[in-house]
């Protein structure tokens, strides 16, 4: 299990990074709109853009973790070490679909 815990954390600290330098490039777009005074069908089709991204974000997020979860469950319940191929294939099946399952909840949205 600490070999898991120690492959993953690398991962998630890239993911925060990315994140954070993502939040910082949208907040100066931001501003730079409103310093330049865009026209205002721009800057209300960036909001509504932004808000429907937030609501499916938590969605997909919920989703993800429900069944990463059941994923450590099942490892768990066949008694799979960290090195095994089981193990991996149950974690990343896991994740591939609880995003398939998002894609087609978002796709029946549209």
């Amino acid at each position: 299990m600490e070999d898991i815990i120690a492959v993953l954390i690398p991962i998630i600290g890239f993911v925060c990074l990315v994140v954070i330098i993502k939040a910082v490039l949208d907040s100066r777009l931001k501003r730079r709109l409103a310093e330049t005074h865009a026209s205002e069908e721009l800057v209300r089709a960036l909001t509504k853009a932004d808000l429907d991204k937030r609501q499916h974000i938590s969605l997909k997020w919920g989703i993800l973790l429900v069944l990463t979860s059941i994923a450590f469950l099942l490892i768990e319940i066949f008694d799979l070490e960290a090195k095994d191929p089981g193990a991996f294939g149950i974690l990343i099946g896991a994740i591939g679909l609880g995003l398939l399952v998002v894609h087609f909840l978002q796709r029946g949205e549209r």
